[in-house]
């Protein structure tokens, strides 16, 4: 594994297309039309950590530069890269670099870089807006190759501290192999080897079998670079295992925790006895290739998804515990009423935020998606009766996300695709949402487009082209000016989401995963001024595109991460096939940040997560083609929340006469006043509420 720690091989381009480099010929209004795309160098040769400037320009058929726009993308194993800019140099007054393609190596492999090249849509007619329903013209694409070579490892050790071996106990060690400059490769090739396989033997995957009394030398290789580490070998004194179940009666979801001690033929206790867990399950079972019934970690941790009798052993050479654990079905079903809609079916609906007014109606506000800047307010007070009061049109493709400050009379909208590249939010003035008024916007910085935001204390929270969030005071809605931001040093990093809850921000950073702040709560420093980092986790994925925290009342701090993932690509067309995310929540435990731990998921079969909202124990969660979920997070959380019962409804919403006929695509919860509002990009906003299940007529 790279410096990043992955196992998805990828590329890291920072770039961004630089401005066009000519004017057409002859005719003003004449289409360009671009023949092919020169790139410079035309094949490329990296060790991991180096980087190289790529320069591309598009041509037509007599070789004259064409006024395009140049993208560039990697692909690795079906991952795109990055399309990123180069960092700020400062916090105001600065600006964007437009240098085409800085490309980074970060990973070994044979990628290809995609260099594509673009002739604008014009602007609609009487409109200084772009066309977004004008196809692009003049699209070429070409690839250039790409090998990355892995750079030759310096250092490799051993880890773990146990120096004494029971005979018969089995151990599997890691080694962490590291280049010169101290990068992490977890997919080095290693070699292992035992001084003496009859005292002990070691196999290829590094797992170690005591064998017999004596002293023995565990060696790794990988390369020219060696460790090793020597263990005494003993006969075992263990005679018996005292294994304890915090509860032998529990429903599915339930984690139930065992403790288990050894004991010598004397009584006394052996503290360095290796003790392994493990479950046998007596289910009702008449499918063939079930899931795991039941799970126990080596922490001894247990918990089942499916009920019956389940017993856990506690094994260690010499001793044997055991504890038998009768487990019930969780039964938190409930019943989903549609109340009411505002349906739009020709053009997509993006995100969506409900609030109660000074006048004590409720609102609601929602983005559009390539419509041309389009805000939508409505009255919502009564949910069944959905009234479209007035919208907010701003320079901007795109209005992805939507925001409404504490107060109820600040609205922020983020805008992408600006016809003059400068972006940035809007404030907006809705203390009469029948009326809203632009207030001021703020572009400075954010020219590369706002994806979206959140907003905490007078801030707003606006994610900055992908590259970092830029912290904006707006106490003086009039004059908006920029605090602080945040970025990230390692290569390639990229942002989508952040979500700021009593001064910390929880900012979803793809490969780099969940990144936790104090912005302005003060435990750990922190202002909205001088951010400090408080905590992060990745997982191996790679993917992390939001997170929720969630304060449970058994004590547990966690974070909620989704992923983005679309394994068979996105199709917007209407009429056309309807697209199908991938990807799941990851539920990672943060009550310790130095020491974060991704304890459990929340996993729809053939369906992708988006965002969250958590409130009281429940998790409302859009899962795209999967529709909303809810999701029961009571007690504390481990294993696959869905196999255990644990889904409380699940709604699909349906509408022949959606963008896509008939075909969900849920992207943004909010439970507001016992009613669950969600947008669904092809069909509009729905409102729908959960009733307990009636029971069985008899």
């Amino acid at each position: 594994m790279g410096p990043s720690g992955r196992h998805v091989r990828y590329l890291t381009l920072a770039m961004v297309a630089g401005p066009a480099v000519a004017m057409a010929q002859g005719d003003p209004n004449a289409a360009p039309t671009i023949a092919r795309v020169e790139v410079s160098p035309k094949s490329i040769m990296l060790t991991v950590g180096d980087s190289i400037q790529v320069t591309a320009r598009a041509v037509d058929a007599t070789g004259k530069e064409v006024p395009a726009t140049v993208s560039f993308s990697t692909t690795a194993d079906g991952v795109a890269g990055s399309q990123l800019t180069t960092p700020f140099r400062g916090v105001v007054g600065v600006v964007y670099s437009r240098e085409s393609g800085w490309l980074r190596a970060t990973r070994a492999g044979e990628f290809a870089l995609v260099v594509t090249a673009r002739v604008p849509a014009p602007p609609a007619p009487s409109s200084g807006f772009p066309n977004t329903t004008a196809p692009r013209r003049g699209g070429v694409t070409t690839r250039v190759p790409v090998t990355v070579r892995t750079p030759p490892i310096t250092n490799v050790a051993i880890l773990g501290d146990r120096m004494r071996l029971f005979v018969g106990s089995v151990l599997t060690l890691d080694a962490r192999a590291t280049d010169a400059r101290g990068a992490v490769w977890d997919d080095a090739p290693l070699t292992w080897q035992s001084s003496n396989p009859a005292v002990a033997a070691v196999d290829k995957s590094g797992e170690v079998t005591a064998v017999a009394p004596g002293s023995v030398t565990i060696s790794v290789r990988s390369g020219e670079a060696r460790g090793a580490v020597t263990y005494a070998i003993v006969p075992s004194p263990v005679r018996r295992i005292a294994l304890k179940a915090s509860a032998t009666a529990a429903r599915t979801g339930d984690v139930i925790r065992l403790t288990a001690e050894a004991y010598d033929g004397a009584g006394r206790r052996v503290a360095d006895a290796p003790i392994a867990f493990s479950v046998a399950s007596a289910v009702e079972d008449t499918v063939i290739a079930q899931f795991a019934p039941a799970e126990v970690d080596q922490r001894g941790r247990f918990v089942a998804q499916k009920g019956g009798r389940h017993t856990v052993f506690a094994t260690t050479p010499g001793a044997v515990g055991r504890v038998t654990l009768t487990i019930r079905p969780r039964d938190v079903a409930e019943r989903v009423t549609v109340v009411g809609r505002a349906p739009l079916t020709d053009k997509m609906t993006t995100d969506l935020y409900v609030w109660t007014a000074r006048d004590g109606r409720d609102y609601m506000i929602t983005g559009t998606f390539n419509a041309g800047g389009q805000a939508y307010f409505y009255d919502v007070t009564d949910p069944a009766n959905q009234i479209l009061l007035d919208s907010v049109v701003v320079d901007a493709r795109t209005v992805n996300d939507v925001y409404v400050d504490d107060t109820g009379t600040i609205c922020i909208i983020a805008r992408e695709g600006a016809s003059t590249r400068r972006n940035g939010i809007v404030l907006v003035d809705c203390s009469d949402p029948r009326r809203p008024k632009v207030i001021s916007s703020f572009e400075d910085g954010l020219t590369g487009g706002v994806h979206n935001v959140n907003y905490w204390n007078k801030r707003v929270f606006a994610i900055s082209n992908t590259t970092r969030y830029d912290i904006i005071n707006i106490e003086d809605p009039a004059k908006p000016y920029r605090e602080s931001f945040v970025e990230l040093e390692t290569p390639g990093h990229a942002i989508h989401d952040v979500w700021v809850v009593d001064g910390l921000a929880y900012s979803s950073w793809w490969k780099d995963g969940v990144v936790i702040h104090d912005v302005g709560n003060g435990k750990y420093g922190g202002t909205p001024s001088k951010p400090v980092h408080v905590a992060s986790y990745a997982y191996p994925l790679g993917t992390t595109h939001a997170a929720y925290p969630y304060r449970s009342p058994t004590g547990k701090f966690y974070v909620i991460a989704g992923d983005e993932i679309f394994p068979y690509g996105v199709n917007f067309n209407p009429g056309g096939t309807p697209p199908r995310a991938g990807g799941y929540a990851h539920i990672i435990d943060f009550s310790d940040p130095r020491r974060p731990e991704e304890v459990a998921r929340y996993e729809v079969p053939e369906a992708g997560a988006h965002n969250f909202w958590v409130e009281g124990d429940r998790l409302y969660a859009s899962f795209y083609n999967g529709g909303l979920r809810v999701v029961d997070l009571s007690g504390e959380l481990k294993g696959n929340l869905y196999y255990q019962n644990r889904e409380i409804a699940a709604f699909l919403p349906m509408d022949p006469k959606g963008m896509i006929a008939n075909a969900p695509f849920t992207t943004g919860p909010q439970l507001h006043k016992g009613h669950i509002f969600f947008a669904d990009a092809f069909t509009g906003i729905w409102a729908v509420k959960l009733e307990p299940r009636r029971p069985p007529v008899p």
